[in-house]
């Protein structure tokens, strides 16, 4: 069981930012920019292009609106999305709100936040969530 799917269950504690029958989205505990929110299909599968056609097709619309709800909260100029899937096996998209391009470098320091501020940018992409 995948680290995903434990956060999914309740097992481990997350930041949840949106959720329905087959997706979950959270923020990422060591984000590159604030706001950087994972999104992830219920069902453990290790990689992207191995999800069935529709499921992958239902994840990008699922983040597409979870997109729209990080936009409303963080000011940025896009949300970048990114695959790279080597670091948990378990199909992710990153969803990272950019102002310049150089902001979606995973090598850069990452950026800290309290418990409490998690929450509130959690919550505030909760509330924009439609």
């Amino acid at each position: 069981m995948s680290i995903f799917s434990k956060i999914i269950a309740g097992e481990i504690p997350s930041y949840k930012v949106a959720e329905d029958e087959h997706f979950f989205a959270f923020l990422d505990i060591n984000p590159v920019t604030k706001g950087h929110v994972l999104v992830v299909p219920k069902k453990e599968v290790d990689y992207i292009f191995d999800l069935d056609d529709n499921t992958l097709s239902d994840l990008m619309v699922f983040s597409k609106r979870v997109a729209k709800a990080l936009k409303k909260v963080i000011d940025c100029k896009r949300i970048g999305v990114t695959v790279m899937g080597l670091e948990v096996p378990h199909a992710h998209i990153h969803l990272v709100p950019i102002t310049h391009e150089s902001d979606i470098n995973f090598n850069s320091p990452k950026k800290q936040f309290t418990p409490e501020e998690f929450k509130a940018i959690a919550a505030a992409i909760a509330d924009q969530f439609e």
